[in-house]
C-alpha cells in the first residue's frame, strides 16, 4: 500500500508508514498529501491582523516552508481579542514581525519574513512572481485592487478573503483564465475606492480611519477555508477559481457562487518573463535605461520611457502666491491635508507624473525616488516596443527574516494592507 502523501501519486507500493515521531504524520496520512511539496512552498500572506493571524497559524501548522507577511500596522489593545499571535506586551510593535516570530515559534522548522511596509508602495512586483500564491486578508478595495493586479501581471494564484461582524466571504482567483477581483466590481465599488480621495485626488485620512466589528470566529473560519483552498492549489488539485464562498454566520447560510469574467478587464494585463539586470532601487533612472540598451532590450537609437505604475506626486503647488514644494512620493503616500500652501492657507495643486522620460531632470535620479520599490518588475518604453526588467540585485534585500526582534513601526501609520477590521465587502452589501 502506498505511503500517504508521498509515494501514492507516483504509483510507487512502498508499505504505510505511521510514525508517531513525525510532526506531520497525521497529515501524510490523507492521501493526496505531499509535504515535501509544501516544505518547498513559498507564500505571501498580505496583512497581518485577526485574518493575517489566523492564516499564519494554519500555515506554521501545515508546515508550509517559506512564508514572507507584509503589514505596515502596529500593535493595539483592540487586536488582542482577535488576533491569536499578539500579546498586550506587543502594543506598538510591527504587526508583521510580532505575528512572524510567534508564527516561528509555532512551527521552527518554517521561515517566516515579515516586512514591515505597504503592500502598494513599499512590496516589488518580483516578490509576487517569486512566490507560489498570494493570501490576501486586507480590510479595503484599493490594497485587493492593487494585489489582484500584480497578481495578474506575473500569472500568480490569490485568494482574498474579508469578514464583518460573523459574515464573511473567500474568493479564489488563478489567472490568466478566472475571473479577477476587479472583474466584480461594481460602479458603486469604483465610487467607494474614490471616496478614499479628496478633489485633487489626494488621500483622505478620515475615509480610511473606519472601524468595522468582526468576531475572532469569522475570522478563524474564513481564515481555514482560505489555507484549504491554498492547499489545494499548492497540490494540483482543482479549485473553483473566479468564485466567492459566501458564509451568513446569523442565518448558517452558506452558498458559493461563481464570479463574471470580464474580457475588457484592466486587472488582466500580463507581463512577459522579466529580464533580470544587475540593478537596484538605488540605481538611477539614466543606469536602467543604458542597462537595457546595452542588453538590446529596445530600440538603442529611440527615446526610452520608465512606465511609473505608482502615480507619483512631483511637488505642490500653489496658484495663488506660486508657492512651490518637491514631494517625490507615490499618490497614495501623499495626504490631502498635506496639500495646504503654508504661506496664504489656499489648496495647492498637485503636480502628478506616471512616466520618466530619457531627456526629464528626474532620469538623475535613483529608482526609489521615483517611487520604484526593491525587487520590482519595472517597464521601459521604446520606439519599437517594451522591456520588463527585473531589478535583480535587490533579490537579497528585498525582505528581511525575522530574528527575534520587532522594529517599532510609525504609530499612527495609515492602513494600506491589513489591519485588526478585514472587512467583507459583500456580505454587507
Amino acid at each position: 500500500m502506498p505511503t500517504p502523501g508521498e509515494n501514492s501519486a507516483d504509483g510507487d507500493n512502498g508499505p504505510l508508514v505511521i510514525d508517531d515521531l513525525d510532526r506531520y504524520g497525521r497529515l501524510r496520512l490523507i492521501s493526496w498529501w505531499r509535504q515535501e511539496r509544501l516544505q518547498a512552498a513559498r507564500v505571501l500572506v498580505v496583512g497581518a491582523g485577526a485574518l493575517g493571524n489566523e492564516v499564519l497559524k494554519n500555515l506554521a501548522l501545515v508546515g508550509l516552508g517559506t512564508v514572507l507577511v507584509i503589514d505596515l500596522d502596529v500593535v493595539e489593545p483592540s487586536n488582542l481579542s482577535r488576533s491569536v499571535l499578539f500579546r498586550s506586551d506587543d502594543g506598538g510593535l510591527s504587526k508583521a514581525e510580532v505575528a512572524a516570530r510567534r508564527t516561528s515559534e509555532l512551527n521552527p522548522e518554517i521561515a517566516v519574513m515579515p516586512i514591515h511596509g505597504d503592500v502598494i508602495t513599499d512590496l516589488g512586483l518580483g516578490v509576487f512572481a517569486d512566490v507560489d500564491l498570494v493570501i490576501g486578508c486586507l480590510d479595503n478595495r484599493e490594497a485587493r485592487l492593487w494585489v489582484n493586479r500584480q497578481c495578474w501581471k506575473v500569472g500568480t494564484p490569490w485568494i482574498d478573503a474579508g469578514i464583518q461582524e460573523i459574515q464573511g466571504v473567500v474568493k479564489v482567483f488563478v489567472p490568466p483564465d478566472s475571473a479577477c477581483y476587479e472583474c466584480a466590481m461594481t460602479e458603486r465599488d469604483y465610487q467607494l475606492l474614490n471616496l478614499r480621495y479628496s478633489c485633487p485626488l489626494l488621500r483622505r485620512e478620515d475615509i480610511a480611519a473606519g472601524k468595522v466589528p468582526t468576531a475572532p470566529t469569522i475570522a478563524s473560519m474564513m481564515a481555514a477555508l482560505q489555507v484549504q483552498e491554498a492547499l489545494k492549489i499548492l497540490h494540483g488539485l482543482p479549485v473553483a477559481a473566479g468564485s466567492a464562498m459566501v458564509y451568513n454566520g446569523v442565518g448558517n447560510q452558506f452558498y458559493t457562487t461563481k464570479l463574471p469574467r470580464r474580457e475588457d478587464c484592466l486587472s488582466h494585463e500580463t507581463y512577459p518573463e522579466p529580464m533580470p539586470l544587475p540593478l537596484s532601487n538605488r540605481s538611477t533612472v539614466a543606469d536602467l535605461f543604458a542597462a537595457v540598451r546595452h542588453r538590446g532590450g529596445v530600440d538603442a537609437d529611440g527615446s526610452l520611457e520608465l512606465a511609473l505604475d505608482r502615480e507619483l506626486v512631483v511637488a505642490l503647488e500653489c496658484p495663488r502666491c506660486g508657492w512651490r514644494a518637491e514631494v517625490m512620493r507615490p499618490r497614495v503616500k501623499v495626504r490631502a491635508a498635506e496639500a495646504v500652501c503654508p504661506a496664504c492657507r489656499e489648496p495647492a495643486r498637485p503636480e502628478f507624473t506616471s512616466l520618466v522620460a530619457e531627456s526629464s531632470p528626474m532620469a538623475d535620479l535613483p529608482l526609489g525616488r521615483v517611487g520604484i520599490p526593491p525587487y520590482d518588475i519595472v517597464r521601459v518604453d521604446g520606439s519599437d516596443g517594451s522591456a520588463f526588467v527585473l531589478l535583480a540585485d535587490d533579490r537579497d534585500s528585498r525582505i528581511q527574516p525575522t530574528a527575534n526582534s520587532e522594529a517599532t513601526a510609525r504609530p499612527g501609520a495609515s492602513t494600506t494592507t491589513g489591519d485588526d477590521h478585514d472587512r467583507a465587502e459583500e456580505p454587507g452589501r
